[in-house]
């Protein structure tokens, strides 16, 4: 086996964990955006989505607040991949059961089938990302302890 054969798994391995980095990075900015849209202008979701206003505007806020602690998890196991597991395992957890919540929301009648976009953008579009991401930390942390 020459050097070049011998390199190409270490640098599969490199490049999954690049990759993964990358993933959380994005997702820890999406998080802080989406925590400041939800936290300083609280009406504006329901302004573009056509929907009367919350009565308790600050309970919309909180979920505002909690995405944004998403946000700094997702950062640090971007900076710490060695660390990551339980930060993605639990991102991907949330992603999962975003969907699930929305989905009776729009069955129950409270919400209309338009407001679609906010399980997509929060949730369906990190689904592989966040899967990928969480086999590799897993096969980092895997590595490590053998």
């Amino acid at each position: 086996m020459n050097t070049i054969e011998r390199a190409a798994p270490v640098d599969r391995t490199k490049a999954r964990e690049r990759r993964a980095r990358l993933t959380l990075a994005l997702a820890a900015l999406y998080n802080a955006a989406c925590a400041v849209w939800t936290v300083m202008w609280p009406e504006s979701f329901f302004d573009l989505m056509a929907l009367p206003q919350p009565t308790y505007p600050a309970l919309w806020q909180c979920i505002g607040m909690m995405v944004g602690v998403f946000g700094l998890g997702y950062a640090y196991a971007a900076w710490r991949i060695d660390r990551a597991t339980p930060f993605v395992a639990l991102g991907l957890l949330g992603k999962l059961f975003g969907p699930m919540g929305w989905i009776s929301a729009v069955s129950s009648g409270e919400w209309p089938a338009r407001t679609f976009m906010l399980v997509f953008f929060n949730d369906i579009i990190w689904w592989i990302p966040f899967t990928l991401t969480l086999a590799c930390v897993i096969r980092y942390e895997f590595r490590r302890r053998v």
